[in-house]
């Protein structure tokens, strides 16, 4: 009972003290806790509010603010449920989630929300032109929305090389003379074992792949990462297929991870990002993807990766298998536009785009000159 008692009350003495700063004037930012990526790019995304003269606020007021400015950096954190904008500008990121799509009827609840609510929302994020087309069709106002892709950290995700490749390996348990394709797509449904697939991220289709591929390299080997990946661990050992799963702890671990692979592949078939497309080209790792989120934008076919339609087995087997035939020279153009790609979309690189999208929305310093 004083637990329920004492919540109402510091929300209370939130909103007074919010409102007895300068309206607006400070940026909070909320995430769902549960998913440590949000919590990566919320730290991403303060960084980048202090850099441009954004003060934050503290992330657990955030449910007592009032006449602040309150970005969610995922539409579930907001659109899910009644939400009262009270004297706050909200803003939030929208990364995928078409209406209609099978077996996701939170997809369909967050549309039909922003749909019948754009008018207040001030601002949305979107990673790709598709999901931009999509936003547009709620009926929101063009200019609330802003168009910018998940960043990479460029300083976590560092070129391979020889010798990072080795260690890589060692320390993942990878035989230093296998073809090793990365999987780094969460693809079985909540957070156990992974058991029932999410369909939504092929992985269903990943096994296809790994069937046909299997058949035509003999040293190949499957890095999975990532919790829930229950429906397709099982699959590959029905198949007879070697894998490694790893469970990473940190960023760091996730690049190390990428120094051991040959080929990073995706086969969803609907993304926000992923963030497998610029983690792959920071480090220098050749890119096999479906025609996803912001792939579509930022991967040119044959010159910095290789798109092929979704649920294209035929495409994703042969590129694959083409990164495989292929030598270090012959991908040595690939990767290093890969990493110009990279570098464009580095956090650094994209404070101007958030710049616009903060103009407005909440108190920042001026241009001079």
């Amino acid at each position: 009972m004083r637990q329920r008692l004492g919540r109402p009350l510091r929300r209370a003495a939130v909103g007074l003290r919010t409102r007895s700063w300068a309206p607006h004037s400070r940026l909070f930012l909320a995430y769902d806790v549960e998913g440590w990526v949000l919590e990566y790019e919320a730290r991403q995304l303060e960084r980048t509010a202090r850099a441009l003269g954004v003060t934050p606020g503290p992330a657990r007021w955030v449910k007592g603010v009032d006449r602040q400015s309150i970005f969610h950096l995922s539409q579930f954190t907001l659109l899910l449920h009644d939400f009262e904008r009270r004297d706050n500008r909200l803003g939030l990121a929208y990364f995928h989630g078409r209406p209609g799509t099978p077996g996701m009827p939170e997809f369909d609840a967050c549309f039909e929300t922003l749909r019948r609510r754009h008018a207040e929302i001030d601002r949305v994020q979107v990673t790709s032109g598709a999901m931009e087309e999509l936003i547009l069709e709620t009926g929101i106002a063009a200019e609330k929305l802003h168009r910018i892709p998940i960043g990479i950290d460029t300083e976590a995700f560092r070129p391979r090389t020889p010798e990072t490749r080795a260690a890589a390996r060692h320390a993942l348990g990878l035989p230093d003379s296998a073809f090793v394709v990365g999987s780094f797509q969460k693809d079985g449904v909540g957070w156990g074992d992974g058991l029932e697939p999410k369909l939504i991220k092929g992985p269903d289709v990943l096994l296809e792949v790994a069937e046909r591929l299997h058949e035509r390299l003999p040293e190949l080997v499957f890095l999975l990462t990532g919790p829930s990946r229950g429906y397709v661990r099982t699959g590959l050992e029905r198949l007879g297929v070697p894998y490694r799963h790893a469970l990473l702890p940190s960023v760091d671990a996730v690049a190390q991870a990428y120094e051991a692979i040959d080929v990073c592949l995706v086969t969803s078939r609907d993304e926000g990002g992923p963030r497998a497309v610029l983690e792959a080209m920071a480090t220098a790792v050749p890119l096999v993807t479906t025609r996803v989120g912001q792939a579509l934008d930022l991967v040119q076919h044959g010159e910095n990766g290789w798109l092929v339609d979704v649920e294209d087995v035929d495409g994703l087997v042969a590129w694959t298998a083409h990164v495989a035939g292929a030598s270090a020279s012959d991908l040595d153009g690939i990767v290093a536009a890969g990493r110009a790609t990279a570098a464009a979309n580095a956090y650094e690189a994209l404070r101007p785009r958030w710049r616009e999208l903060f103009r407005g929305f909440v108190a920042m310093p001026e241009l001079r000159g």
